[in-house]
């Protein structure tokens, strides 16, 4: 199944994405998730896709994600294999959905993008193991997790690098029936292949950080895999497409547009 959340006549709405259309639900799904998986949802109106605006498919609280968490991403780096995962959060207020704007932010310096798959949690969790964490997964979604470097190196925590406004894609819907273990991960820019990898190559695997209290609607993001810059423009400008590609879910794409000052600052 594909969850989609998206706004139809002034009105934000859960849907199923059936081919090109989709099935409004009148039920959250979220309220019909349990340790079994879903109760069946109460179904109503049908829109053609092209009639609809896809939204962010959820609303979180934080998004909980892992650095360094790619083998060959830190082989890229060369650093060590890290021997816990590196969690780092993302506030909500970053969350786009497919066709926002990135708005590369006053004064920038280096913004690139990741390419990620990320778990939607479906009910809260907290200190589940590794064996029931899959219990919580309501499915899985694409993840832009757009970063200013320069910051990052600067400050040396993470928080204001990854968390500024629009810096967290994600979209186009939520997948409930994948196998994550083995999907490839890609992003595009303009139409060139900017990374390439595959979730088989994940150190701590595909499953939440259930170390840490997961309310529902939460995604818990995956790290990149190695950013391949070599293969084509390196980071986004404004006027770019940036799309990031999972396999058995989808691709959605934003553009990147600077800030009004940000671009003011660049035509001088």
């Amino acid at each position: 199944m594909r969850i989609v959340r998206f706004e139809v006549g002034g009105k934000v709405r859960y849907g199923e994405l059936r081919g090109r259309e989709v099935v409004a639900c009148r039920t959250n799904p979220f309220n019909g998730f349990g340790r079994r998986g879903f109760v069946e949802m109460a179904r109503g109106e049908t829109f053609r896709l092209r009639a609809v605006r896809l939204l962010a498919p959820c609303v979180p609280s934080k998004l909980v994600c892992a650095g360094l968490n790619y083998r060959s991403h830190a082989g890229e780096l060369n650093q060590s294999l890290p021997a816990a995962p590196l969690i780092f959060l993302k506030p909500p207020s970053a969350v786009i959905g497919p066709g926002e704007a990135i708005v590369l932010p006053e004064g920038y310096r280096r913004v690139d993008y990741e390419a990620e798959l990320a778990i939607v949690v479906g009910r809260a969790a907290r200190n589940a193991g590794e064996e029931e964490a899959t219990d919580y997964v309501l499915g899985y979604t694409c993840f832009n997790d757009v970063t200013e470097r320069a910051v990052q190196k600067e400050e040396g925590q993470w928080t204001r690098a990854k968390g500024y406004d629009t810096f967290a894609p994600l979209g186009p819907w939520i997948e409930t029936t994948l196998d994550p273990r083995d999907l490839g991960v890609e992003a595009w820019v303009n139409g060139r292949l900017q990374q390439s990898g595959r979730t088989r190559d994940l150190i701590f695997g595909v499953r939440p950080a259930g170390e840490l209290h997961l309310q529902r609607d939460d995604p818990d993001a995956r790290g990149c895999h190695s950013h391949g810059y070599a293969l084509g423009l390196g980071p986004p400008a404004p006027g770019d497409i940036v799309e990031v590609a999972v396999e058995g879910i989808g691709t959605p794409r934003n553009p990147v547009v600077a800030a009004p000052s940000s671009l003011r600052h660049q035509l001088l």
